[in-house]
């Protein structure tokens, strides 16, 4: 019923703004026609100049495919005018809010043919929340992205309740023959598993900073000179299976096991307060030195870009 990898020529990328225009890049960059829907004048003037600067980028990281074209772009102003047009796959970017991404997906529901499958980017909201209301909510599922799309693998994909197994299996094969590494989650959490880990993290880098243990620069300085490193070439479960020594993750939890529930038992868990807020806010501006947040954002793909051409680059052969 769901057309096959290979047959998906033309993605619909629904909303246009930060994660829907990193979307549009990668999509056109591994030889795709995309067709944009994008209410918003502002968005769509913005879309063509965050294509030059994602290309840029993507080309530094070896993801622009030789029939990536820039040029295989058509913009809409809204779902409607996607009616009538042949679209193979659609990739849903409204704001994370239940009752307008519901209402976005109905609309998509309605002007496209069943076999169309509609991925959204939410970062926690369920598909079967998503699906309500829906003629087809059989292909209707999350594949979710990591910020920002054009240059991290990760897709999540998550059925709801009513989501037909084919139509997740159809989404992984797409998903996987553009370059992504999609991930199927078992079940439905909010959250899925990506954002969950980031606010697991998150949730105790604010704690230290609340709490005088560090400055924000700092913290971060942990992560991303030591954590993130290991953490890009093997994840929690790995890293601590490589801890045990010879006897694997059975002998990093016998020597481990105490100071690990020490360890979780004395983690932070901070409310989002006015307070926290602010002192976070002055800490990160602190430590971004002027900077703005398009150039930070240029620097973070700049090193995204090195990151992965290292990470796939062939192994060289032993002399």
């Amino acid at each position: 019923m769901y057309p096959n990898a290979n047959a998906i020529r033309r993605v619909a990328v629904v909303g246009a703004g930060t994660i829907g225009a990193s979307w549009v890049t990668y999509f056109l960059a591994r030889g795709l026609d995309v067709v944009v829907a994008e209410p918003m004048a502002e968005a769509r003037d913005r879309l063509r100049p965050a294509i030059e600067r994602n290309w840029i980028a993507l080309g530094a990281a070896g993801l622009v495919d030789p029939t990536g074209s820039a040029e295989r772009l058509v913009v809409l102003e809204d779902v409607a005018a996607l009616a009538g047009l042949r679209i193979d796959f659609v990739q849903e970017n409204a704001r994370e809010q239940l009752d307008l991404k519901q209402a976005t997906l109905r609309s998509l529901d309605h002007v496209l043919a069943p076999e169309v499958i509609i991925a959204s980017s939410t970062s926690g909201l369920k598909a079967s929340d998503l699906q309500e209301g829906c003629l087809h909510p059989e292909r209707i599922l999350v594949g979710h992205p990591m910020n920002p799309p054009h240059l991290i693998p990760l897709v999540e994909i998550v059925g709801g309740r009513q989501t037909a197994p084919e139509a997740v299996q159809a989404a992984v094969a797409f998903y996987a023959a553009i370059g992504k590494r999609p991930v199927v989650l078992n079940k439905e959490v909010i959250g899925h598993l990506a954002t969950r880990l980031t606010v697991a993290l998150w949730r105790e880098a604010a704690f230290l900073v609340q709490n005088g243990v560090a400055s924000a620069e700092d913290v971060d300085a942990a992560v991303t000179h030591g954590l993130g490193l290991r953490l890009a070439v093997a994840g929690p479960h790995l890293s601590y299976h490589m801890g045990g020594g010879e006897a694997g993750l059975a002998g990093f939890f016998a020597w481990a096991r105490g100071p690990l529930a020490e360890w979780c038992a004395d983690l932070g868990a901070p409310g989002i307060t006015p307070e926290l807020e602010a002192t976070l806010v002055e800490s990160v501006n602190a430590a971004t030195r002027g900077r703005s947040v398009a150039e930070l954002a240029l620097r973070r793909d700049e090193a995204l870009a090195t990151v992965l051409r290292h990470l796939h680059a062939p192994t060289p052969k032993s002399p």
